[in-house]
């Protein structure tokens, strides 16, 4: 009786070991293959955007908001995910990165019902963002965390650079004008990011504007 308890208890250990994915594994992978093979025409969605921004800004929104346990590891699994798609396909990432995910998690034993919350987390950060859950507005908000930052004008330089490499190219006042419009149609989702990025983005539509007065009156 003795021994078959014991059998029981190591096969319960060997089955909840067995259930745990290997997240630090998992998102080892995303950023060796991110670092390596992301295009090096993505001036803005380059290694740097997922590693220095995006990544930090869901733990903090994360911690904010009080998730924590699993969740929050699928949050931190599916940004540093959420923009390998690239590497595949640059107007339709998003999906192509869920196809990276499905191919991908189940080596590092995530569960059907864990890569599908990853996989709709990515698809929450396509342009326009319309998450559903929670987990997903808050990597929603992540992914645009540096519209309200110090940082937005030098990222905003560099998302000009690739746009112009793939041909979309703009003149200064366009440009300018473009970017003060996404700003002001712009709302994050989570009461932590109103709090840690409005004020920001108020700031950063202001120097928008007196940009885009002092091209107006060159033009004149």
């Amino acid at each position: 009786m003795r021994y078959v308890k014991l059998v029981s208890i190591m096969v319960a250990k060997q089955a909840n070991k067995m259930a745990r994915p290997d997240f630090a594994a998992a998102k080892r992978y995303a950023l060796a293959r991110l670092e390596r093979e992301l295009p090096p025409e993505l001036h803005y969605h380059d290694f740097e955007h997922t590693l220095k921004y995006v990544i930090p800004a869901a733990e903090r929104l994360a911690q904010a908001e009080g998730i924590n346990g699993e969740e929050r590891e699928l949050l931190s699994v599916a940004a540093h995910y959420h923009d390998l798609g690239y590497l595949i396909d640059r107007d339709t990432h998003e999906a192509a990165g869920t196809r990276i995910v499905s191919e991908v998690l189940p080596r590092f034993d995530f569960s059907a019902a864990q890569i599908k919350v990853i996989k709709n987390l990515i698809l929450a950060t396509k342009m326009p963002q319309t998450p559903a859950t929670h987990l997903e507005q808050i990597l929603a908000d992540a992914d645009l965390d540096v519209l309200g930052t110090i940082e937005f004008f030098p990222t905003s330089v560099k998302l000009r650079k690739e746009q112009a490499v793939f041909g979309h190219e703009e003149d200064d006042l366009t440009w300018y004008r473009n970017q003060l419009e996404f700003l002001q149609n712009h709302e994050y989702f989570t009461t932590s990011a109103k709090k840690f990025r409005d004020a920001g983005k108020r700031a950063n539509m202001r120097k928008l504007k007196d940009i885009i007065q002092e091209l107006e009156s060159n033009h004149k």
